[in-house]
Formats: structure tokens, sequence, C-alpha cells
């Protein structure tokens, strides 16, 4: 079943004071930074690992309208942390970095991105990012987040949609 909202995603989430204390060691973060983070849907995929400060993100969804194609939003990571290598075989996305430094791997080939780059993931292409040295905040502009458009190179995770 195909959803608009993210709640497809809750099952690959921090939930209780797990999830709280990780939105407000954040929190504390966009303080210092002198940041508001949208007051939409926030998400906190441990993408089913279970190492939520190896592997996860917060995600703070500004939109994700599925008719008129278009997607905005602000992934968070604590330092060293890392969204898992996948693809997507439908969602185009272009990245920002707002805050901090991200190593970024895409095809292969690995750089670092700092406060100002951008770069555009073109469909199919394996990447993952980790924010390095410190915390990092990027925003991501694209097609919708949907079900099902997302391969995982770990199979733990499997294709469940998540992000």
């Amino acid at each position: 079943m195909n959803r608009n909202d993210a709640q497809w995603v809750l099952d690959f989430e921090l939930q209780g004071v797990e999830r709280d204390e990780a939105l407000a060691k954040a929190a504390r973060i966009f303080d210092g930074w002198g940041l508001v983070m949208p007051a939409g849907e926030v998400l906190t995929p441990h993408f089913g690992l279970g190492d939520f400060y190896t592997i996860g993100e917060i995600e703070y969804w500004i939109v994700n309208d599925r008719v008129n194609q278009y997607c905005g939003k602000f992934l968070f990571m604590f330092e060293n942390q890392r969204c898992p290598l996948h693809h997507h075989d439908i969602k185009d996305e272009t990245f920002f970095i707002v805050k901090g430094d991200v190593s970024m791997t895409a095809g292969g080939e690995t750089w670092t991105m700092a406060q100002g780059d951008t770069f555009k993931m073109k469909p199919g292409v394996d990447h993952t990012f980790m924010a390095v040295g410190a915390p990092a905040l990027v925003l991501e502009v694209s097609l919708p987040s949907i079900e099902r458009d997302n391969s995982f190179a770990d199979k733990r995770i499997g294709n469940q949609g998540v992000i």
C-alpha cells in the first residue's frame, strides 16, 4: 500500500524514550547553530539495524507532494552517523550541505562535501553519506519519497521503502 505521508517508515524508526532523547540532542545542536527545523513530519530511521548513532539519521520533512512531484527535507546526522548504502529506482535528488562536513560516496567514488556544496544524485546510483568530525545538516530536494523505491546494499535492511 502506498501512503502519501511518512507513516510507512515507522517500523524502522526509534520509538519512545530513545527517540525523545535523540530529538532533544539534535534540538540542542540546532539551538547552537541558531536554526529552527520545520514543524512537519520528523522521522528517526535506524533502518532496522538497531544502531541508530552509527547507521541512522533524523529527517525533518518539509513537503512530500506526490501530485506536484516534489519533496524537500532536512537530513540531520550526528558525528560519524551514516545513511546506509542504497539507491533509488525513481527518485532523483539534490543534496545541499547546510552545516558540517559530509563524506559522500556515489557510484564508487568518495569525497568530502562542505557547507554550501551541492550534489545531484541520479536514480540508480548507489550512494551513502556520513557526517565527518561533527554533526551535519543536509537539505534534500527531490522527487517524492515513495514506498519501495529503495534498494539497500545491506540485505538485513531489505527494500522496505524507508526514506
